[in-house]
């Protein structure tokens, strides 16, 4: 079995921001389960079979899609349902599986921010690992503070990987990432910001934790709507001031 550790995550409302779009809206959750901590690279190289070379640092260099078929090989591992399906590179997300997933930006702010309404749950130095530290890589799991879900690192340390497409109108397939990592400044380690990148992309400040719950229904869940994501994607508004588009 893999070794991955998870806190129950109440359900409740969480309010997200998108900046760039000048866009506010609140998500309603249900109930999930996170991982305590990101998935180490112990746990990586356990799955694929390969040496880790810093046991209990966060995996990075992973891309999205790696991200997600990690989740899938865990729950084949520990005898749950997977909770993707693969043609070629579309991903589907079966909402109703029990398996390891990657959580929805929804699910992923509501558990980072713990019940906190400020841009960090707690001050940097107790609680994230950030360009202040002087440290030039990842550090091991669990070295600063947790929050008061009891999850480590949610700020800090490594930018982690949701489900959720970033904004499929200008970016395409690009998928976001949140949190923050080691070499970024306090502006960047926030609960609220939102990055993202191609499915493909790996970078070595970015690494992911997987989540667990099914709910009923089909194509949305927990503040993801595939719909949703067909309609953003045909938005042909004008670009928001700074934003670059990929094509």
């Amino acid at each position: 079995m893999v070794d991955i550790e998870l806190a129950g995550i109440p359900g409740g409302t969480v309010a997200l921001h998108d900046a760039r779009r000048e866009r506010r809206w609140s998500v309603e959750l249900e109930p999930f389960e996170i991982g305590v901590f990101a998935v180490t690279q112990e746990q990586l190289a356990e799955i694929l079979g390969i040496a880790a070379v810093h046991p209990r640092r966060p995996a990075v260099e992973v891309s999205w899609l790696r991200a997600v078929h990690f989740c899938n090989a865990a729950s084949e591992w520990d005898g749950l349902d997977s909770a993707y399906s693969f043609d070629g590179e579309d991903v589907t997300w079966h909402v109703d599986s029990d398996g390891y997933r990657l959580p929805t930006e929804a699910e992923w702010e509501h558990a980072c921010r713990a019940g906190s309404t400020g841009p960090q749950y707690g001050p940097l130095a107790d609680v994230a690992w950030t360009s202040a530290d002087g440290v030039t890589a990842p550090q091991n799991v669990g070295g600063k503070l947790p929050n008061l879900h009891g999850l480590f690192d949610t700020l800090g340390n490594a930018w982690e990987w949701c489900w959720d497409l970033l904004d499929p109108a200008r970016y395409d397939d690009y998928r976001v990432f949140r949190g923050g990592g080691f070499a970024d400044d306090a502006w960047s380690v926030r609960a609220s910001v939102r990055r993202g990148g191609a499915p493909r992309m790996h970078h070595d400040d970015v690494g992911f934790r997987v989540a667990r719950g099914g709910f009923d229904g089909r194509d949305a869940a927990q503040g993801w709507s595939a719909k949703v994501d067909r309609d953003r994607a045909l938005d042909d508004g004008p670009l928001p001031p700074g934003w670059t588009p990929r094509r």
